[in-house]
This record gives structure tokens, C-alpha cells and sequence, in this order.
């Protein structure tokens, strides 16, 4: 797949229109690559001139802020706003929900001021500007539910971007009972991915996931590569593995443009 990287595009002198944050989990976890990729392909097919920070991409320091240490997140961050204000990086787009926050609302005061879209408001400007057709036939007619990150949804009050998306690929959307604002977490939001559960009668993946498949869906959408993990976990523990699939919005366009 050709990703050029900003140190290539600025030796050729040239200024992509995004920088795509690829983030931790789209970078190392095997599942969650298959989101990069297919965020990669769409972007391809809208000929969007992109690029990449590649080996000098670091963590954005969200982890370490919920979990208490603010000092490690200011060094990171400010590490990081060295290295996206060398290139002169405007507009950045991630499919990590944590990272659009973390930059859309805690990087200004440190100096690191960037026009930040999550890919789901990317994916939808680039169809509503007619660079990006949907093919609303390979999907059409299956049993949709969408679950909403924390960090989109309620600490970001975006709601729709992914709804219209799904809407516009043919397919049946029901919605959980809780959703939108009244939207249960998935459970690795605030740092809790990287601890055990505390004491209860059930994992919040399990109740989340035993909400989803309230609806009888044969898809899980999902717009945040942590969620996708628990609720991908979630369907093997209620052993849906064979009936259900979690999938990211950026897949479900992929695989609606054969891509």
C-alpha cells in the first residue's frame, strides 16, 4: 500500500492536505490494522493527498493523562506538537476516537492548534462533496447496530457522522436501548483497558455486547478500535463468534466499495 510519510512528502516539498494519526492500536494491534488499512483504501479511492508521521509518530499521552500522571502526558504532547508544527500539519484525521479528543481538546493550550476530524466526519465530508460514492447494494438489507465511543459521542457531541454513513450503505440500523448520550461504555475508555475489572457480576464488554445483540444484528458497527476490541471479545465470550461481526464504519465502506 503506498503511504507516503510526511518526512517524504516535506523532501519533495510537498504539504498533504491530512495527516491520517494512525495511534497505537491502528498501529500494533493486528485487528486494529485492518482499520488503518481500510481507512488507507478509502482515501486512495477519494484520491485524498495524505501522509503519515510513520516512526516519529508517538503516543498522543492520552493513556497516561486517565490514568492521573499529567506530567508524562505534557511531555508527550509536547513532544508531539514539536514534531507536527515542523511540518506545518494543519488538518489531522484519526479513526481513534481518544486521539481526536486528546487533540481536538486538551493539545491547544500547549500550543498544538490543528483542525481535527474523526475519520467517521472525514468519511462523510468526502461523500457529501461528492468524492466518495457508496454503493448501497453489496450491504444492503443486513441487520445493523452501531455502538458509540465514549470519546466521540458524549465528550464530543458526534452522533450523526457515523449514523449517515451506515444509513447510506442500504442497511437495516437498529439502535440499542441505550444509546447516543445515554450510551453504555464498552469498558477500556479512561484507561481501564490496561487494568482488571473490578469487583461485580459481570464484565461491562459482556453487558454492552448482550445489549447489542438485543437488536438481532448481524454486524456491530464501530467507530473506535478499542470498542471494536471489547465488543469483538464480547461476542466470543456469548459464543456469537459465527452469527455476529463487529466491524469498523471505515470496513463497512471498504467492503461496500469492494476495496
Amino acid at each position: 500500500m503506498n503511504v507516503p510519510t510526511m518526512a517524504e512528502m516535506m523532501a519533495q516539498g510537498k504539504q498533504p492536505e491530512i495527516l491520517f494519526w494512525v495511534g497505537a492500536a491502528g498501529s500494533y494491534d493486528d485487528r486494529a490494522k485492518k482499520i488503518s488499512r481500510a481507512f488507507v483504501k478509502i482515501l486512495h479511492k477519494a484520491k485524498v493527498d495524505f501522509a503519515v508521521l510513520g516512526t516519529e509518530e508517538s503516543s498522543t499521552g492520552d493513556v497516561a493523562k486517565r490514568a492521573g500522571n499529567e506530567f508524562l502526558f505534557q511531555m508527550q504532547a509536547m513532544m508531539n506538537i514539536e514534531v507536527l508544527n515542523a511540518y506545518e500539519v494543519k488538518t489531522i484525521v484519526t479513526a481513534d476516537p481518544h486521539s481526536f479528543n486528546t487533540f481536538k481538546n486538551e493539545y491547544p493550550e500547549l500550543g498544538g492548534n490543528y483542525t481535527v476530524y474523526h475519520h467517521t466526519q472525514y468519511i462523510k465530508m468526502l461523500i457529501d462533496e461528492g468524492r466518495l460514492s457508496v454503493d448501497d447494494t453489496v450491504l444492503k438489507g443486513k441487520k445493523v447496530t452501531y455502538h458509540d465511543p465514549c470519546y466521540l459521542g458524549r465528550a464530543n457531541g458526534e452522533y450523526e457522522s457515523p449514523r449517515e454513513i451506515i444509513r447510506k450503505m442500504g442497511v437495516n440500523l437498529t439502535e440499542m436501548k441505550r444509546n447516543k448520550a445515554t450510551a453504555l461504555c464498552c469498558g477500556a475508555g479512561g484507561a481501564q483497558m490496561f487494568k482488571d475489572a473490578e469487583k461485580g457480576d459481570k464484565e461491562i464488554n459482556i453487558l454492552r455486547t448482550e445489549e447489542a445483540l438485543e437488536t438481532k444484528p448481524q454486524i456491530i458497527a464501530t467507530g473506535c478500535p478499542y470498542c471494536n476490541t471489547m465488543m469483538t471479545d464480547g461476542i466470543k465470550a456469548t459464543n456469537n463468534e459465527g452469527s455476529v461481526e463487529v466491524m469498523d464504519i471505515a470496513e463497512l465502506i471498504a467492503t461496500s466499495q469492494n476495496l
